[in-house]
């Protein structure tokens, strides 16, 4: 089967580089293994620039449809998804501002959110050009979203692949546990059509029939669970301790999914033939791990990423906590990353009722340890937020926040990656705020690399 690719909301390309195990700008000029016949990157939020877009033009060229127009710049909902050239395999980290990690889950709003809605857009492209397989990535916490009906809104993306002839397998990963230099936690999702020979070779392998007892269904879908399936092939795991095999039929109309349906379901799974296989497992890793400090410049940093002493401490640095239940400290003394990153309470006032309580949170490391990976990077990376990386540089000695690069190599990008846009026909740097911007919004490439490996094997099996 030909390895080609259409990848939706691309971003600065974290799938692209992953199939095509790009690690260096110097990759650019190899061929690549994996063909991206068509892309689409629309920010929404910028009025006259297009950053990751121009980016991705910058490394990859442009990609036109079938009429020879370039629409991989407009709104995707706009876009007439039968104009779109041929392709295998669909991938994308579909929009998950409405599920983010950064907002409340009490607060979410789901498939019904503002952008939450682009999933439609993926969906109107199964139906148009009936990919044989999909990878998709997204933040985990759409396995719970929204917070009143658990789970309505991934039951409503497995029924729509169930309606379009696939089979589903799903795994949270976090980057670190298997190696890497991120603690990032996100769910993919692989589709497969049920005519392709993988869903027929893991069927017949296993025994499987639709017609076979529930007992034997669900001894065959644990083992592609646990060791058949895609991600278990890429990402061994074990079952956790004392977990057992959870099962849930969908109901038949995606309607009645939105309007009643809720799921626990588990960090791991397979939906096949409408019915949900849920387990929860543990990562079975025991190689090498990545750091912060590894992929820490080593050489001469520029200023403008220090932190001058002023904005560090307001007082002691041995100091971790505030008490402003009393009295709030001088304005300049909260605008230090010393307070902002320390333990507090201060009064505040509730907006319904109006009587006051004692908000309190607790310390977080000031410097961020070069022995374990980086914590989650977010797109207030680089901001005045308690979630900004703070580290010691190594060759000074001195405080300051990472670099571009830096952030690009936390996610498994190549060093300058989003350094340069194509806009307009003219070669332009992007911003050092977008830079950190676009990381926040990307993938950790290093586990696309992974998955690669076994979509080869894959493909090479089709016909």
């Amino acid at each position: 089967m030909k390895k080609t690719v259409c990848e939706l909301f691309a971003g600065v390309g974290g799938f692209r580089c992953g199939l095509n195990n790009i690690k260096t700008l110097d990759d650019f000029e190899k061929k690549e293994k994996w063909d991206t016949v068509w892309f689409s990157q629309w920010e929404p939020s910028e009025k006259t620039t297009q950053y990751a877009h121009d980016c991705y033009v910058y490394h990859f060229g442009e990609r036109l449809d079938k009429n020879g127009k370039d629409t991989t710049n407009y709104n995707i909902e706009d876009v007439d998804k039968t104009t779109l050239p041929d392709f295998n395999l669909l991938v994308g980290g579909f929009p998950c501002q409405d599920y983010s990690v950064a907002s409340s889950l009490a607060t979410s709003k789901g498939l019904e959110g503002k952008k939450g809605v682009l999933w439609w857009s993926i969906r109107e492209t199964l139906e148009a050009k009936k990919p044989p397989f999909v990878l998709l990535e997204n933040v985990d916490r759409l396995l719970k979203s929204p917070a009143k009906q658990r789970g309505r809104d991934f039951g409503v993306i497995l029924a729509c692949f169930r309606d379009e002839g696939y089979t589903v397998e799903w795994r949270v990963i976090n980057a670190a546990e298997y190696g890497y230099q991120q603690r990032r936690r996100r769910i993919f999702i692989f589709a497969y059509k049920d005519d392709t020979n993988y869903a027929k070779t893991i069927i017949d392998k296993e025994n499987y029939s639709i017609n076979d007892t529930e007992e034997n269904k669900q001894e065959a879908m644990e083992k592609v669970i646990l060791t058949d399936g895609f991600f278990a092939k890429t990402f061994p795991v074990t079952k956790a301790d004392a977990n057992r095999l959870r099962t849930q039929i969908l109901p038949k109309e995606v309607g009645e999914v939105s309007d009643s349906f809720q799921c626990n379901f588990e960090n791991t799974g397979i939906m096949k033939d409408g019915m949900i296989y849920t387990l929860k497992t543990v990562p079975s890793y025991y190689g090498k791990q990545i750091t912060l400090g590894d992929v820490m410049e080593t050489g001469v940093v520029d200023e403008e990423y220090f932190i001058p002493e002023e904005k560090l401490y307001y007082t002691d640095p041995s100091v971790t906590h505030s008490d402003e239940t009393e009295e709030r400290l001088p304005k300049k003394f909260r605008q230090t990353w010393q307070y902002l990153k320390g333990a507090k309470k201060l009064l505040r006032e509730s907006r319904a009722t109006g009587h006051q309580y004692v908000f309190s949170e607790g310390a977080i490391s000031m410097i961020d340890e070069e022995d374990k990976p980086a914590r989650t990077m977010l797109t207030s990376e680089g901001g005045f937020s308690r979630t900004t990386h703070i580290v010691k540089d190594k060759q000074t000695g001195r405080i300051r926040l990472l670099t571009a690069a830096e952030a690009e190599r936390i996610q498994g990008f190549p060093t300058d990656h989003t350094k340069y846009c194509l806009m307009d026909g003219k070669i332009v740097e992007m911003p050092l705020r977008k830079r950190r911007f676009m990381m926040g919004n990307a993938l950790v490439v290093d586990l696309v690399v992974d998955m690669e490996k076994t979509l080869s094997v894959i493909f090479d099996n089709e016909n």
